[in-house]
């Protein structure tokens, strides 16, 4: 699997990956510093919000969004549920399965974070499409 590079697949690849870096740090800095998350407490959030069905989500599902391992999922979620952002029960009739919901507290918190997620996301757009599109051709 010895594929060639150009130095511009080579330099977007760099910018791309630069660009990701960036990002995640403004979100891991604006989870800590407004919200007092982790990373992966939001990435849970922000999953239940766009993912849960009537239900939510079981922590199985959470696992796989947040890409953590099940018994991370299930740590994460009793954090989340214990500051009231989300809650947690057992399913009917399957009482194997974990559901877990947004509260309203955690959907306005969520949404507002979101909010400067996506405020940022649009500040370096460009640059992100730029790379990806290099890497296409």
């Amino acid at each position: 699997m010895s594929a060639s590079l150009s130095r511009q697949e080579y330099y977007s690849l760099a910018s791309l990956r630069y660009l990701l870096r960036k990002f995640l740090r403004f979100s891991k800095d604006l989870a800590s510093s407004s919200a007092k998350l982790t990373p992966e407490q939001y990435e849970a959030l922000l999953a239940l919000k766009a993912f849960s069905t009537e239900d939510g989500l079981t922590v199985g599902q959470l696992s796989e969004r947040v890409q953590v391992k099940h018994h991370t999922a299930v740590s994460l979620t009793d954090k989340l549920a214990a500051r009231k952002l989300v809650t947690k029960r057992r399913g009917r009739p399957d009482r194997r399965y974990v559901h877990v919901k947004l509260t309203p507290r955690g959907a306005r918190l969520v949404t507002n974070l979101a909010a400067a997620h996506r405020r940022e996301i649009r500040k370096h757009a460009a640059q992100l499409i730029k790379s990806l599109n290099n890497l296409k051709k």
